[in-house]
């Protein structure tokens, strides 16, 4: 290997002979990015040691790749320089989000028991502040093709910590996520995955502690597997939020999400879709929430069709997110409240095929409600709802 630390980038392209390079940190707050990226695009192997922390100062576009392993055994950590960030981090106009690095092409290895560390805690307190804020996801697979990211730590992000967009044979594996603020500011929005307009992605054998969703399916997900995942602190495995915006059609299909620990959670097994005037519409289909268990989780099993809409608007423009053949089975543990599980569809057959299988869930109190409305349901624990109200 080859220690590239001391070379200019030209002089680097010029005396670089082996495929494997070793990075060493310029130090004194000096950037690292310039050679990180100068070694991903000149050499197969990219390693940072064990002890090496690299300061990510602007930011990387690792795009059109192919064949490139960076192995992650330090610390990449991104300077929290929130004026720079704010308007040069990579823009995505879904969901108006920024990031700090868009990785991307064809046959990626991330690995090697390293850090990612988003110095989340100066975002959190500006945002608290600020609303408007763009604060950057930490690591974007960007129009990226079989692509492993396994064995890392991700800390403090900013903002969601992972975006797989128009993503195709993406595993994550061994990924430990977590989102902790010293301040009375909490880290908000920090969603462990969102997945967007990508196919075959597979999330698993993975521990997160975070603020917000613990993986979230958005517009055209399809084919996705979600395993083994140990989630504290999130808002839940959520399909959606979905058939916000006016004009576009959101699809989410075949995915399933099994063994999942869910703990002081807001919610647990959820799908989430928009009402109301001028919104889209879509299809959300087959999907299946299998052997989740639940501790002190708020809403353990969710369908609202009513999602950021007043009830007056949901009656009068129903959703036009259609959600099919739908599976919850073996579901247990509790809730923080009496309701456990509340499916609420918009009227009109907006719901159909939704399937309830061994739910056993307990509440902090009391006897568990089991709520439903403008739904038909199936399974061995339908009963448990009774008679689904009309609205």
């Amino acid at each position: 290997m080859r220690s590239i630390a001391l070379l200019s980038p030209l002089l680097f392209a010029l005396a670089v002979v082996s495929q494997s390079c070793t990075l060493k940190a310029l130090g004194s707050g000096k950037d690292d990015s310039p050679q990180l990226l100068t070694a991903m695009q000149t050499c197969s192997t990219v390693v940072v040691p064990v002890g090496t922390t690299l300061n990510i100062s602007t930011r990387l576009n690792m795009t059109g790749l192919s064949n490139k392993h960076l192995n992650l055994q330090g610390t990449m950590r991104f300077n929290p320089n929130i004026p720079y960030w704010s308007g040069n981090g990579f823009s995505f106009p879904f969901q108006t989000q920024i990031t700090f690095w868009i990785l991307g092409g064809t046959n990626l290895v991330v690995d090697g028991g390293g850090t990612l560390d988003g110095a989340g805690q100066a975002w959190y307190d500006a945002f608290a502040s600020n609303s408007s804020l763009l604060r950057p996801i930490t690591l974007t697979l960007f129009q990226a093709t079989n692509v492993v990211v396994q064995n890392i730590k991700m800390l403090n992000s900013p903002e969601w910590f992972n975006l797989v967009n128009e993503g195709k044979n993406v595993t994550y594996s061994n990924i430990t996520i977590n989102a902790a603020s010293t301040s009375s500011h909490g880290a908000s929005n920090t969603d462990g995955w969102d997945v967007y307009r990508s196919d075959q992605v597979v999330i698993k054998d993975s521990v997160i502690n975070n603020g917000d969703d613990c993986v979230s399916f958005k517009v055209h997900s399809t084919n996705i597997l979600v395993s083994n995942l140990n989630c504290t602190g999130s808002h839940g495995i959520s399909v959606g939020s979905l058939g916000q915006f006016a004009g576009m059609f959101d699809i989410v299909e075949n995915v399933t999400a099994v063994n999942i620990h869910m703990s002081n959670a807001q919610n647990g097994a959820r799908i989430k879709a928009w009402a109301g005037s001028g919104v889209g519409s879509g299809i959300v289909n087959n999907i299946t929430f299998s052997n989740f268990i639940e501790s002190k989780v708020d809403n353990p099993v969710v369908i609202d069709q009513c999602y950021m809409t007043s009830a007056a608007d949901c009656a009068a423009f129903p959703s036009n997110t259609f959600i099919q053949n739908v599976f919850f089975t073996s579901i247990s543990g509790t809730g923080t409240s009496s309701t456990v599980a509340s499916l609420a569809c918009s009227p009109g057959a907006r719901c159909s095929n939704i399937t309830v299988n061994n739910l056993t869930l307990t509440p902090s109190s009391g006897t568990a409600k089991y709520t439903c409305q403008n739904v038909v349901l199936k399974g061995t624990s339908a009963a448990l709802f009774g008679t689904c109200a009309t609205t």
